[in-house]
C-alpha cells in the first residue's frame, strides 16, 4: 500500500474517533455545568477547552471560558482545526482520496455525515437542543467504526484504519481522566464528597461506561475503581489496556503484512502495553494519577510520531 493511502486511512479514522470525543466531551460539560456548585460554571468550560487540547487557540481568540463560546468553538468554529464540524470536513476529504480503498458502507457514513453536518444551524446550538445534536454526532461516529468493522477486507488498510482510531481512543481517554482529577475538584471540596461523585459520574458517562462500572464493581462510584476500569481494564474498550492491546495488535498484523518489518513503534506500543497490562491501580495513585497520565499522553504522542515516520511518509 502506499505511504499516502496508508496516512488518509489512519487519520480518517483518527479524525471520526476525535469527532466522538469533542461530542462527548461536550456532553460532560454540559452535565457537569447543571450541578448546583460553589464554583462558577465556567470551570467546568474551562477544563473542557484543556481536555480538547485547544487552550492556548482558544483563549487568544476569545479569552474567557462561557458555555456559548466553548460550545460554538468545539462544535462549529471553522477557525478552529478541531471542532466538530471542521474534524467531519477533513475525514471527508482524507475518505474522498481513498475511495477505493473503502467499502461503499464506509463511503455512505462519512459522505452523509458531512452532507447532514453542513446542514446544522443556530437551532441546532439552543440549549434544548444541543443533547439532540450531540446524540447525532455520535451515532454518526459509531455508524462509521461499525461499517470499518463490518465490511471492510482485513488487509493492511483494515490495519492503518485500526490502529489511527486506537491512538485517538487512547489520547482521548487519558485526557478526559486527567482533566476531572486535576482541574475539575475545588481545594475545598473533599474527595468522596457530593461533586466529586457526581463529576466520576459524569466522566464515566462520557464514555459509555456507568453501566459497565456497575456491573463490574457492583459498588458506588470510587475514583480507584473509575481509573482502574479506565486505565487496566482489557474488557472495557475505550480503557487505555484496550486501546493497547489493539494498537499492538495492529501493528503486529502490519509487520506480517510488510515482510516481518517492524520499528521503533512496535517498541514503544510494547512496552506501554506490559506496563499496562502489569500495572496496579493503587501503584499507579501513589506515584500521582495526573502524572501517570500526562507521562501516558506524552507517550501515546510519541508512539504517534513514530508510526508517522515508519509507516505514512
Amino acid at each position: 500500500m502506499l505511504s499516502r493511502t496508508a496516512h488518509n486511512l489512519y487519520w480518517l479514522a483518527r479524525g471520526m474517533e476525535r469527532v466522538d470525543y469533542a461530542a462527548r466531551l461536550l456532553q460532560v460539560a454540559l452535565r457537569m455545568s447543571s450541578i448546583s456548585a460553589p464554583t462558577p460554571q465556567e470551570n467546568y468550560w474551562h477544563s473542557t477547552i484543556i481536555a480538547a487540547g485547544c487552550e492556548a487557540a482558544f483563549l487568544e481568540k476569545h479569552g474567557e471560558a462561557t458555555g456559548d463560546r466553548v460550545i460554538d468553538f468545539l462544535l462549529r468554529d471553522r477557525d478552529n482545526p478541531s471542532s466538530i464540524l471542521s474534524t467531519i470536513e477533513t475525514a471527508r476529504q482524507n475518505a474522498r482520496a481513498v475511495r477505493t480503498a473503502l467499502s461503499s458502507d464506509m463511503w455512505q457514513a462519512i459522505n452523509g455525515t458531512w452532507l447532514e453536518a453542513r446542514t446544522l444551524g443556530e437551532a441546532d446550538l439552543r440549549a434544548e437542543n444541543l443533547s439532540k445534536t450531540l446524540d447525532w454526532v455520535k451515532t454518526r461516529a459509531i455508524l462509521f467504526d461499525g461499517a470499518c468493522s463490518g465490511t471492510m477486507l482485513r488487509n493492511d488498510g483494515y490495519y492503518f484504519t485500526r490502529l489511527g482510531s486506537s491512538i485517538e481512543r487512547a489520547d482521548n481517554t487519558a485526557r478526559i481522566l486527567d482533566v476531572k482529577y486535576h482541574v475539575l475538584l475545588p481545594d475545598h471540596e473533599d474527595v468522596g464528597g457530593g461533586l466529586d461523585y457526581y463529576q466520576w459520574t459524569a466522566i464515566l458517562r462520557s464514555v459509555s461506561a456507568l453501566r459497565a462500572y456497575h456491573w463490574v464493581y457492583r459498588d458506588r462510584v470510587r475514583p480507584w475503581n473509575v481509573a482502574e476500569l479506565l486505565i487496566l481494564r482489557p474488557e472495557m474498550p475505550r480503557s487505555l489496556r484496550a486501546c493497547y492491546d489493539e494498537i499492538t495488535a495492529s501493528l503486529d498484523l502490519l509487520a506480517e503484512s510488510y515482510n516481518g518489518r517492524s520499528g521503533e513503534c512496535h517498541r514503544l506500543a510494547g512496552e506501554m502495553r506490559a506496563r499496562l497490562k502489569f500495572g496496579r491501580v493503587d501503584d499507579i495513585f501513589q506515584s500521582g494519577l495526573h502524572e501517570f497520565l500526562t507521562d501516558y499522553v506524552d507517550r501515546t504522542a510519541d508512539l504517534g510520531n513514530e508510526i508517522s515516520r515508519f509507516y505514512l511518509m
